[in-house]
């Protein structure tokens, strides 16, 4: 009878559990710590930039026309413009019908019509064009006219529609659009990698993108102005403005996302949201607001989305161009960018 062959014990499974720390390290690895710290400073910033831009806001060289006889028009021009803390910026205008023109194609925010023959003033204003500069416009207005013992009377010339509420539904209308361009982008990018391996991919997300913009304009159209009959009379132009808004969005988040990776979705949150939503002139117009975010409001999409529309809306049109140059510069320069950065990017890949 022979002995079977002895063999090597197996070595017993190790039943400890792994300690606290080494649960942690594997639970919270470096990049997720690192994309947690992103996150809590976007927080910060988020916090930061809307209570920076709203705590205080304040008049500042808010545009004003005066109508007054000849002979103290300049005196009252050269009394508003020296008010401390510079309220106002004041000019003359030689008539009513001169004033409101210059109301209604958006050089000024207000106008004060002097009576030389009654104690009471008038002070025309445009509320559409912001309902909170022209109550500060008001102040303004009663402060002085108080002073002078002489009362003011204002007239409204082109107010928001009784549906607008404060005039806060082109800043909305604006904002929806701007969070679904970026988003759109976003998911595209994460569904099939955030940085394209070639041009070709970058060129067929853009395309999506594209039809995205076109049906995502049209939708918010159709919202305000057939179903919800909020901001109507301009179906096509409101499309349109959709359309090149929502791309400019999404083509500047598909540039960020071939050039920074995951991380470019968080400059485009703070380039559009933490940025761009208190300086778009929603809640205030830039001249209320401080120095930085009315420096910048007019440059990002959700100020250059909200004045186009606002102004296509109320003031047929009148002082857009500057936005859609703003919202075209975004779309071209946004494909520009990501068709290089995803090229560059291949070309690594190949080396």
């Amino acid at each position: 009878m022979t002995t079977p062959p002895a063999t090597a014990l197996e070595p017993a499974p190790d039943t400890r559990r792994p300690g606290f720390l080494a649960e942690l390290r594997d639970a919270v690895s470096f990049r997720t710590a690192s994309l947690v710290v992103a996150v809590l400073a976007v927080q910060m910033g988020f916090v930061l930039s809307y209570i920076g831009a709203f705590h205080a806001p304040a008049p500042h060289r808010i545009p004003v026309a005066v109508v007054a006889p000849a002979q103290v028009s300049g005196q009252i021009v050269a009394q508003l413009n020296d008010l401390s803390g510079e309220p106002v910026l004041a000019r003359a205008a030689g008539s009513e019908q001169q004033a409101r023109a210059l109301l209604l194609d958006r050089t000024v925010d207000a106008a004060v019509l002097v009576d030389p023959r009654g104690a009471t003033d008038t002070l025309l204003v445009a509320s559409a064009g912001g309902p909170a500069v022209s109550t500060a416009g008001q102040q303004i207005a009663e402060a002085i006219e108080h002073q002078q013992h002489r009362q003011v009377k204002v007239t409204d010339i082109r107010p928001p529609a009784a549906s607008d509420g404060r005039g806060m539904s082109s800043f909305y209308l604006v904002l929806g659009w701007i969070v679904g361009g970026y988003l759109a982008a976003a998911v595209l990018g994460m569904a099939a990698g955030a940085r394209p391996t070639n041009l070709h991919r970058t060129v067929i997300r853009l395309g999506v993108l594209a039809l995205y913009a076109i049906a995502s304009g049209l939708g918010g159209a159709v919202i305000v102005d057939t179903v919800m009959g909020v901001l109507t009379g301009h179906l096509a132009q409101l499309w349109a403005l959709g359309a090149l808004t929502v791309f400019a969005a999404a083509a500047t988040t598909v540039a960020l996302q071939n050039l920074l990776g995951l991380l470019g979705v968080g400059v485009t949150v703070i380039l559009f949201v933490v940025l761009g939503n208190p300086s778009a002139g929603g809640a205030y117009p830039g001249v209320l607001l401080p120095d930085f975010w009315r420096a910048i409001g007019p440059w990002l999409p959700p100020g250059a989305g909200t004045t186009a529309v606002r102004n296509t809306v109320y003031f047929t049109g009148h002082a857009v161009a500057q936005s859609l140059w703003v919202l075209a510069g975004y779309a071209l320069l946004g494909v520009v960018a990501a068709a290089i950065a995803s090229a560059l990017h291949h070309r690594r890949a190949l080396a």
